[in-house]
């Protein structure tokens, strides 16, 4: 990283006033903290430094602060707010070279290209800035080409997916016209098996009134013939008392 640990002539020139000397002296504290590696300390001075005025190199190294503690979403806004403010070229140009090394880390690495870029426009003789925009076009290269890939396996995933549900709905619609043909069956033969029933309940009462009726016929017939024998026997006894 980049650290501004000089606060320039500019801080020196104004250091007559009473505010903007204490804001040097907790600067030059961060700066301090900073260099013995009391990052969360330096954090503290330079915010302190903040509070009573803006500047940019305060905002500069607070930035560095941040990405020392690995708080890069706050580092990066620190190093575009620099950026984006009216500063001399090359506290610019270590402004996007930062926000690169920010991006960068959190896998941003079209962000980080661009930053670089920008700082290259700046400062065409960065070599650090040269190289890590190569390393960073390569990362967002290999980055959309992951992306794509799985782009192609979700897809091929939801297709797939798709065709299981496609095959799982004819499944289960064979399911149930199985289940509905086999109550269809089990119901005819229901069917079947009370016309038989009724068929053989039929016969047996058929079978039941013919042989009454046989029986009837029967018990008739004897009657008949015992009353013929009856009187036969009554003409001869008749004829016997003669």
């Amino acid at each position: 990283m980049r650290t501004i640990n000089k606060i320039g002539v500019t801080i020196v020139l104004l250091s007559l006033c009473f505010a903007v000397n204490a804001q040097t002296k907790e600067i030059r504290h961060g700066n301090r903290n900073f260099k013995k590696g009391f990052y969360s300390e330096a954090e503290k001075d330079y915010k302190s430094s903040l509070d009573k005025k803006y500047n940019d190199k305060a905002q500069f190294n607070l930035g560095d602060a941040y990405y020392q503690q690995h708080n890069y979403e706050d580092a990066a806004r620190s190093f575009q707010s620099v950026a984006d403010r009216n500063v001399p070229k090359n506290l610019e140009a270590n402004s996007f070279y930062n926000l690169g090394n920010t991006m960068m880390e959190q896998q941003k690495y079209a962000e980080a290209f661009d930053a670089y870029k920008k700082c290259l426009k700046l400062d065409p003789n960065d070599e650090d800035a040269r190289y890590n925009l190569e390393y960073a076009r390569q990362k967002m290269l290999m980055q959309q080409q992951q992306q794509q890939e799985q782009q192609q396996k979700q897809d091929n995933k939801d297709s797939q997916d798709k065709e299981d549900k496609k095959d799982q709905q004819q499944q289960n619609q064979n399911q149930e016209e199985q289940q509905q043909g086999q109550q269809q069956e089990q119901q005819e033969q229901e069917q079947q098996q009370q016309q038989q029933q009724q068929e053989q309940q039929m016969s047996k009462e058929d079978a039941e009134r013919m042989l009454q009726a046989l029986e009837n016929q029967e018990k008739e017939t004897m009657d008949k013939m015992n009353e013929a024998k009856a009187a036969k026997m009554q003409k001869r006894k008749i004829q016997k008392d003669w």
